[in-house]
């Protein structure tokens, strides 16, 4: 459980607060909008209603005494930009800012932010692993051109178990899950694990190698 101060409410301000909510957060947000605060006010730790580009209202909430401090205003970079320098000058831990650009994220690294989200550049890359191949289903996105991917197995390697399939040799990938057909889900399975036509696996793996694979896989 950490203690998370939400700033901005917007769309991606939603979403990011139900998620964090699940982990049982102790969470506070602001907007200076009161309607967009009010389906979350109740369910949060606090809510508060205030310009964060007023240093005063900062201060009073003690920013420094939360683990992580997410901006999430997108459709204003300079509001963004001075919400994001004040954190930090305010003895902030880490400062966590959404992005529209690449050149904005350069902005905020130099001004303070630890780190920056660009949710539409995420949820493109994944949409487009997910529907460039009707054989990967998900993926997440470990950093370094590393991801976990969902796939279904090749021909070749049904009925056979993980270690006779000889898949991380061959393919430079590791099997750390599986999930079966009747959604009984194996994760760390055993070299001896056998793999069954309707097994959705779950693979770690680098980029390069899956653009191979799903070469492969559609000319199956």
């Amino acid at each position: 459980m950490k203690s998370i101060l939400i700033i901005g409410l917007g769309d991606f301000g939603h979403y990011l607060c139900r998620e964090l909510m699940q982990f049982k957060n102790e969470i506070m947000i602001i907007d200076s909008d009161e309607t967009a605060l009010e389906d979350l006010t109740g369910l949060v730790t606090s809510s508060l209603i205030g310009d964060c580009t007023r240093e005063s209202v900062l201060r009073s909430i003690g920013v420094q005494n939360f683990d992580i401090c997410f901006v999430c205003i997108s459709g204003n970079f300079q509001a963004n930009l001075e919400i994001t320098s004040l954190l930090k000058d305010l003895g902030a831990k880490y400062v966590v800012s959404q992005v529209r650009s690449e050149v904005h994220s350069k902005f905020l690294l130099r001004n303070g932010a630890d780190e920056v989200i660009h949710p539409n550049k995420v949820s493109a890359k994944r949409a487009a692993v997910k529907y460039s191949s009707d054989r990967v289903f998900d993926y997440i996105d470990l950093g370094d051109g590393y991801s976990i991917y969902e796939i279904t197995p090749l021909a070749e390697w049904v009925n056979k178990s993980i270690l006779d399939s000889n898949i991380r040799a061959r393919y430079d990938m590791y099997i750390i899950g599986i999930v079966s057909r009747d959604d009984v889900s194996n994760y760390m399975p055993t070299p001896q694990t056998i793999i069954d036509s309707g097994d959705h696996l779950m693979v770690l793996a680098h980029e390069s190698t899956m653009k191979k694979f799903i070469d492969k896989r559609e000319k199956e």
